[in-house]
């Protein structure tokens, strides 16, 4: 009874140490099998992160180009419609290409709680990869497609620029030219105005000595001065007869003038009507002041016209009521505001 307790015994004994090295074993197998397997996920996850970092290399490297591109292309919007077409388009692909490097690199942090799935993954992401190294290829090529034709473009300005540069010289020297003219005109001008100014002098000073005798006959500041009363009847156009014997005095020293002047100062005597401010009846041929005053001038224009003075050295004009010697309504400022005045001016 003793000896078979015994022999029992001794067979579990010998069953129990059959199963130790066996679960050993499995153990041992299973532990290389799962450092195997990360082992594979850390080469993996290593030439990913090479593979990555490469991209984010070539997408700065072409960041900085189309930056670079697009200051560039600032400078030429008038004619680089396509060019900027053409760089939206890459800005495009690039973004898409940041959001799908995002999108990654979420699968990247994702696939660390399972070894069995980054295999897969990382094999995905080196065919995308594949794909974006094609389009930044292509990106590339455009942007060189680019590069050449703003270079073509520079080149084109530069021309432009030397263009506009002998434009410019040429528009100075004949800003020069002109400046030059100007002035000699200028002096031309005030040389005419002074020798102008001579012979009215002349012409005034022998008016006076020719009319020295009526009191109702003035010099004021540059014009000579005829009272209407010299001339014309109350609110008549037509020269009275003492008004014709002193039109003729003026013709004849008119023509001394007009022989004493070169005929390069291009000369006229003006010769202005004017009215007091009283209004007419308006039952005559004339309906006011502006008519009269007009018709006045044109009269003794006629008049010395018909006298042998030169039409073209003639001018008349009416100012009516409007351009008074005096304010007032005594009878004598109403005799001094009705008067011919005659200036000599160059045309």
């Amino acid at each position: 009874m003793a000896g078979g307790l015994a022999g029992l015994r001794a067979r579990r004994r010998a069953q129990s140490t059959d199963y130790w090295p066996g679960f050993v074993d499995a153990m041992a197998t299973l532990l290389l099998v799962i450092i195997f397997l990360l082992s594979i996920f850390m080469i993996a996850q290593f030439f990913l992160s090479q593979q990555l970092s490469g991209r984010d290399t070539v997408l700065n490297r072409l960041n900085a180009q189309i930056s670079e591109l697009t200051e560039l292309l600032a400078l030429e919007r008038a004619t680089s419609g396509e060019l900027e077409d053409t760089i939206l388009g890459l800005q495009a692909s690039l973004s898409d290409a940041e959001a799908e490097q995002t999108r990654l690199l979420g699968l990247l942090e994702s696939s660390s709680g399972a070894a069995d799935a980054a295999g897969g993954r990382a094999s995905r992401l080196e065919n995308l990869l594949d794909d974006e190294k094609q389009v930044s290829q292509e990106a590339l090529a455009q942007v060189e497609l680019l590069n050449q034709q703003i270079a073509a473009l520079r080149r084109q300005i530069a021309a432009a620029n030397a263009a506009l540069e002998a434009s410019e010289a040429k528009e100075a020297e004949s800003q020069a030219k002109i400046a030059s003219l100007g002035r000699r005109l200028n002096a031309a001008l005030v040389q005419r105005v002074q020798e102008l100014s001579r012979y009215r002098s002349d012409f005034f000073g022998r008016l006076r000595e020719i009319l020295s005798q009526r009191s109702d006959i003035s010099v004021v500041g540059d014009r000579f001065v005829f009272q209407s009363e010299v001339l014309f009847d109350s609110g008549s156009e037509d020269i009275n007869p003492a008004g014709q014997t002193e039109l003729d005095k003026l013709a004849d020293a008119i023509q001394e003038l007009s022989v004493q002047i070169p005929d390069e100062i291009n000369w006229v005597l003006r010769v202005d009507g004017h009215t007091d401010a009283r209004p007419l009846s308006g039952t005559g041929r004339l309906r006011n002041n502006w008519e009269l005053s007009a018709a006045r001038a044109i009269s003794v224009v006629r008049y010395l016209i018909e006298k042998g003075v030169d039409p073209k050295r003639l001018v008349a004009a009416g100012f009516g009521e409007f351009q008074p010697l005096e304010e007032g309504e005594t009878p004598d400022v109403l005799a001094r505001n009705r008067r011919i005045e005659l200036k000599l001016t160059e045309r």
